[in-house]
């Protein structure tokens, strides 16, 4: 792959100075593409959705270990970025041909072809080359969910440690609590649906009537049905199907059948930035135990999308941090979570052993207040990182505001990762014109509750 020499960044992360950052590496090789030829691809589903995505490429034979490079990892962050099932390309067979095999049941993306394919969409990820003109058409709705705010309203949100809800009227919350649960590793999900049901009942005990209940979950959440959670784990497969895979249209039923709208969290993190900014075009992106992001489109819609971050390629060196799970290097859970602080902490000079992630986070966080360089320098890099992701981000969302947000953000050392990356967006992307900007208290306090109140319409 020889576009690395016309890739060095400006900045180099204090901590990792071998980030090759994905932006860079895509522009340095449709540079030197021009116009040789194009690649078009469609990411289709079962549903009817389909997704484009067009790019020129080297010729045959100039360089093609760059090429399926580019493509591979363009097509991986699409897959995580938009979700689809079946990949058709025209333009490039020879590409088609080596994106097969990569997901084949024993390709290098094994993982990504049993998860988003099979778990997610039901089916596993399909290579095909075609013509172009059999490709289909861009065809992807966006939900208009949310920004419902009359009558009283319960809205709740699902995460790992925690089940939140409030009730709403007219867009004041009246009522609001935490819940400490352990959803994990509960194999009955009987636990589940009574801890859920129990957080609606204690905020309706608020409220005069209940006109509509949104809430928001960790995990991929499609038209309401759970496709992959993290929070059912514990649960079997055979319990999955038959417990949890429609849990919430199960509760709306008991509810009475009234309008009950769930998506993912992410979603309605961004649809609460965008709600608490009064602006459109957000893509929020939380740095916690894992990457989560979000988006609202200029109409301050949510998108069809998958948003699933975590899993997608923002550096490109060969060796790059590895994700055990996934097996694939260089993805953003890496970079933008407190799994990226303890991968930098002993870079930094901290020894915490085999000290859990959240407890390394929490003494980073203790040495950034007691101004430790050591602590700063994590922060530093981090903002690098998040610099040229920005960049890289802005090139498949049409992006105006960036919501950074999650416990990695908090305190001092959040403020030094948003302005290294203000730096480096000033610096190497003059022509992006993107506001980054942290949830005022409000927003923190009761606009996740808010907004997933108002997904219904009633």
């Amino acid at each position: 792959m020889n576009c690395n020499h016309t890739t060095k960044p400006k900045f180099i992360p204090v901590l990792d100075p071998t980030f090759l950052p994905a932006v860079l590496w895509n522009r340095a090789y449709r540079a030197k593409a021009s116009d040789a030829r194009l690649i078009e691809l469609a990411l289709t589903r079962d549903d009817g959705t389909v997704f484009r995505w067009s790019s020129p490429l080297m010729a045959r034979g100039v360089d093609d270990a760059a090429t399926f490079f580019y493509v591979e990892r363009m097509v991986k962050f699409l897959l995580w970025q938009k979700g689809g099932s079946r990949i058709m390309i025209a333009g490039a067979d020879d590409v088609a041909d080596q994106l097969a095999e990569v997901y084949s049941p024993n390709g290098a993306r094994k993982f990504d072809r049993d998860f988003i394919g099979k778990k997610i969409f039901g089916t596993p990820i399909e290579v095909l080359a075609v013509k172009a003109e059999d490709l289909p058409q861009e065809n992807q709705s966006t939900m208009c969910l949310g920004r419902n705010l009359a009558g009283c309203r319960i809205g709740f949100d699902l995460g790992g440690s925690d089940r939140k809800c409030a009730a709403v009227i007219d867009g004041e919350v009246v009522f609001s609590e935490e819940i400490v649960w352990d959803p994990y590793y509960q194999n009955d999900p009987q636990y589940h649906w009574d801890g859920i049901d129990d957080s609606l009942r204690r905020a309706a005990a608020h409220l005069p009537r209940v006109d509509a209940i949104g809430g928001s979950s960790a995990g991929v959440i499609i038209n309401g049905e759970v496709r992959a959670a993290s929070l059912f784990r514990g649960v079997s497969d055979e319990d999955f199907e038959k417990h949890v895979r429609y849990i919430f249209r199960n509760l709306q039923e008991k509810w009475g059948h009234i309008p009950f709208e769930v998506v993912n969290d992410g979603e309605v993190t961004a649809l609460a930035g965008s709600m608490g900014l009064e602006k459109n075009a957000v893509l929020g992106v939380a740095m916690g135990t894992s990457q989560a992001a979000g988006y609202v489109d200029r109409q301050g819609h949510i998108k069809p999308w998958l948003n699933e971050l975590a899993f997608a390629p923002i550096d490109y060196r060969p060796d790059a941090p590895l994700d055990e799970w996934s097996g694939d290097r260089g993805c953003g859970a890496l970079y933008f979570s407190q799994q990226a602080v303890a991968r930098l902490a002993p870079a930094a000079g901290f020894d915490f052993g085999s000290m859990p992630f959240p407890e390394q986070l929490v003494c980073v966080q203790e040495a950034m207040k007691a101004n430790d360089s050591r602590a700063e320098k994590i922060y530093q890099t981090i903002g690098v990182y998040l610099g040229y992701a920005i960049a890289q981000y802005a090139e498949v969302y049409n992006l105006e505001n960036l919501l950074i947000l999650g416990r990695v953000t908090s305190g001092a050392g959040g403020e030094v990762i948003i302005e290294q990356a203000k730096n480096v967006l000033a610096v190497e992307f003059p022509e992006l014109q993107i506001q980054l900007v942290v949830p005022d208290e409000k927003t923190k306090r009761h606009g996740q509750a808010v907004a997933a109140a108002s997904l219904p319409s009633a």
